[in-house]
Protein backbone atom coordinates (compact mmCIF):
# COMPACT_ATOMS: atom_id res chain seq x y z
CA UNK A 1 0.00 0.00 0.00
CA UNK A 2 1.42 3.49 -1.14
CA UNK A 3 2.09 6.44 1.47
CA UNK A 4 -0.69 9.00 0.89
CA UNK A 5 0.97 12.00 -0.33
CA UNK A 6 -0.33 15.49 1.83
CA UNK A 7 0.39 19.10 1.24
CA UNK A 8 -0.13 20.34 4.68
CA UNK A 9 -0.79 23.75 3.15
CA UNK A 10 -3.66 22.11 1.34
CA UNK A 11 -4.71 19.88 4.51
CA UNK A 12 -7.42 22.48 5.64
CA UNK A 13 -9.82 22.00 2.61
CA UNK A 14 -10.18 18.25 4.09
CA UNK A 15 -11.63 18.59 7.60
CA UNK A 16 -14.03 15.75 8.03
CA UNK A 17 -12.96 13.68 5.50
CA UNK A 18 -10.99 10.11 5.65
CA UNK A 19 -7.39 10.98 4.38
CA UNK A 20 -5.49 7.91 4.52
CA UNK A 21 -5.86 3.99 5.97
CA UNK A 22 -2.28 2.49 6.92
CA UNK A 23 -0.99 -1.02 5.89
CA UNK A 24 -1.90 -3.92 7.93
CA UNK A 25 0.54 -3.94 10.90
CA UNK A 26 1.25 -7.62 12.93
CA UNK A 27 1.22 -7.92 16.50
CA UNK A 28 2.90 -10.86 17.60
CA UNK A 29 3.37 -12.19 21.25
CA UNK A 30 7.21 -11.39 20.63
CA UNK A 31 6.16 -7.48 20.46
CA UNK A 32 3.86 -8.20 23.23
CA UNK A 33 6.82 -9.75 25.32
CA UNK A 34 9.48 -6.53 24.50
CA UNK A 35 6.67 -3.89 25.52
CA UNK A 36 6.25 -5.77 28.79
CA UNK A 37 10.31 -6.04 29.55
CA UNK A 38 10.47 -2.63 28.56
CA UNK A 39 7.07 -1.28 30.57
CA UNK A 40 7.81 -3.48 33.44
CA UNK A 41 3.91 -4.59 33.15
CA UNK A 42 4.02 -8.14 33.39
CA UNK A 43 0.45 -8.99 33.83
CA UNK A 44 -0.35 -12.54 32.61
CA UNK A 45 -2.83 -11.72 30.14
CA UNK A 46 -0.14 -10.26 27.81
CA UNK A 47 2.96 -12.66 28.33
CA UNK A 48 1.50 -16.28 29.40
CA UNK A 49 0.20 -17.99 26.49
CA UNK A 50 -0.76 -21.32 28.66
CA UNK A 51 -2.74 -19.37 31.72
CA UNK A 52 -4.34 -16.85 28.94
CA UNK A 53 -5.96 -19.94 27.61
CA UNK A 54 -8.26 -19.92 29.82
CA UNK A 55 -9.06 -16.37 29.95
CA UNK A 56 -12.05 -14.61 28.40
CA UNK A 57 -10.08 -13.86 25.23
CA UNK A 58 -8.76 -17.46 24.64
CA UNK A 59 -5.57 -16.51 24.31
CA UNK A 60 -2.49 -13.69 25.40
CA UNK A 61 -3.73 -10.09 24.24
CA UNK A 62 -1.67 -6.99 23.65
CA UNK A 63 -1.62 -4.05 26.00
CA UNK A 64 -3.67 -0.95 25.40
CA UNK A 65 -1.30 1.10 25.65
CA UNK A 66 0.92 -1.11 23.33
CA UNK A 67 -2.00 -0.72 20.72
CA UNK A 68 -1.42 3.39 21.33
CA UNK A 69 1.93 3.33 20.60
CA UNK A 70 1.93 1.57 17.56
CA UNK A 71 0.29 5.26 16.34
CA UNK A 72 3.44 6.79 14.91
CA UNK A 73 4.24 3.53 12.98
CA UNK A 74 0.39 3.52 11.52
CA UNK A 75 0.91 7.00 10.86
CA UNK A 76 4.28 7.28 9.24
CA UNK A 77 2.98 4.22 6.93
CA UNK A 78 0.08 6.33 5.88
CA UNK A 79 1.62 9.60 5.18
CA UNK A 80 4.13 11.87 3.03
CA UNK A 81 3.61 14.98 3.88
CA UNK A 82 5.36 17.13 0.82
CA UNK A 83 5.58 20.53 1.88
CA UNK A 84 6.83 19.42 6.07
CA UNK A 85 10.60 20.08 7.23
CA UNK A 86 9.23 18.62 10.69
CA UNK A 87 6.57 17.53 12.77
CA UNK A 88 5.58 16.27 16.48
CA UNK A 89 3.39 14.83 18.63
CA UNK A 90 1.38 17.36 20.52
CA UNK A 91 -1.36 15.03 22.29
CA UNK A 92 -4.42 12.88 22.26
CA UNK A 93 -7.60 13.28 23.54
CA UNK A 94 -10.83 10.65 24.19
CA UNK A 95 -8.59 7.72 24.39
CA UNK A 96 -10.42 4.59 24.82
CA UNK A 97 -9.83 0.67 23.73
CA UNK A 98 -12.52 -0.85 22.46
CA UNK A 99 -11.68 -4.40 21.87
CA UNK A 100 -8.85 -6.47 22.68
CA UNK A 101 -5.60 -7.64 20.39
CA UNK A 102 -5.00 -10.94 20.40
CA UNK A 103 -0.88 -12.18 19.79
CA UNK A 104 -0.85 -13.03 16.35
CA UNK A 105 -3.38 -10.18 15.22
CA UNK A 106 -3.10 -7.79 12.59
CA UNK A 107 -4.19 -4.21 13.14
CA UNK A 108 -4.20 -0.95 10.72
CA UNK A 109 -4.92 2.94 11.47
CA UNK A 110 -8.10 4.70 9.46
CA UNK A 111 -7.36 8.46 10.43
CA UNK A 112 -9.68 11.38 9.73
CA UNK A 113 -8.92 15.11 9.68
CA UNK A 114 -10.97 16.73 12.55
CA UNK A 115 -9.46 20.10 12.95
CA UNK A 116 -6.88 22.39 11.38
CA UNK A 117 -5.60 25.22 12.57
CA UNK A 118 -3.01 27.54 12.07
CA UNK A 119 -0.17 27.82 14.71
CA UNK A 120 2.88 30.65 14.92
CA UNK A 121 6.34 29.51 14.23
CA UNK A 122 5.13 29.17 10.07
CA UNK A 123 2.80 25.51 10.85
CA UNK A 124 -0.24 23.89 11.27
CA UNK A 125 -2.06 21.82 14.21
CA UNK A 126 -3.70 18.82 12.97
CA UNK A 127 -6.71 16.71 14.91
CA UNK A 128 -6.95 13.07 13.57
CA UNK A 129 -9.55 10.99 14.53
CA UNK A 130 -7.81 7.92 14.31
CA UNK A 131 -9.75 4.12 14.41
CA UNK A 132 -7.41 1.28 14.75
CA UNK A 133 -9.05 -2.18 13.67
CA UNK A 134 -8.26 -5.16 14.25
CA UNK A 135 -8.37 -7.50 10.57
CA UNK A 136 -11.51 -9.52 10.79
CA UNK A 137 -12.71 -7.15 13.90
CA UNK A 138 -16.31 -6.60 14.41
CA UNK A 139 -15.50 -3.08 16.34
CA UNK A 140 -12.57 -1.21 16.21
CA UNK A 141 -9.72 -2.07 19.19
CA UNK A 142 -8.56 1.85 19.79
CA UNK A 143 -10.12 5.09 19.37
CA UNK A 144 -8.56 8.95 19.71
CA UNK A 145 -7.89 12.17 18.82
CA UNK A 146 -4.77 12.76 18.22
CA UNK A 147 -3.26 15.99 17.61
CA UNK A 148 0.47 16.87 16.04
CA UNK A 149 2.12 19.90 14.86
CA UNK A 150 3.63 20.22 11.55
CA UNK A 151 6.19 23.06 10.55
CA UNK A 152 6.76 24.57 6.57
Amino acid sequence: MAKTSVSLRELGSRVGEEVGVSPWVEMPQERIDLFAKATEDHQWIHIDPERAKDSPFGGTIAHGFLTLSMLPRLSESTFEFSDRKMGVNYGLNKVRFTAPVPAGARIRGRFTLAGYDRIDGNGVQTTWKVTIEREGGDRPVCVLESISRHYF
